[in-house]
């Protein structure tokens, strides 16, 4: 059963604009493992995380260190959740993620689903 949906995207200049204006952005939003990524990949990761987030309805006191985007060996990427996130997605009794990222010149896309 599905629980939520969430899709976000991100305009990789203006994300890179944020992070040269605000470097502490960059700690805030995304673990060590991240931060050595490319704007790229980081404005990805950051529109996976914003989807994890609608798909779990936004909840107030969300750590985005709690919310990683990882690859598993085939390459794939996957969710990986902790702390403030896993206590939103277990509330709703949120099982399994399914994630999908897109790049297109500019822009990043994602889209998650959060399933029971």
């Amino acid at each position: 059963m599905i629980v939520g949906i969430g899709v976000d995207v991100v305009q990789v200049s203006r994300f890179r604009a944020q992070l040269e204006r605000t470097p502490a952005l960059r700690e805030r939003l995304f673990v060590p493992a991240e931060r050595a990524l490319n704007d790229r990949s980081l404005a990805a990761r950051f529109a996976a995380k914003e989807a994890v987030a609608k798909a779990l309805g936004a909840p107030v006191g969300m750590n985005w260190q709690h919310c990683q985007i990882v690859v598993d060996a085939a390459g794939d990427p996957q969710v990986a959740i902790d702390g403030t996130v896993a206590s939103a997605a277990d509330a709703k009794d949120v099982r399994y993620w399914h994630l999908s990222l897109s790049h297109d010149g500019d822009l990043a896309t994602a889209m998650v689903v959060a399933e029971r």
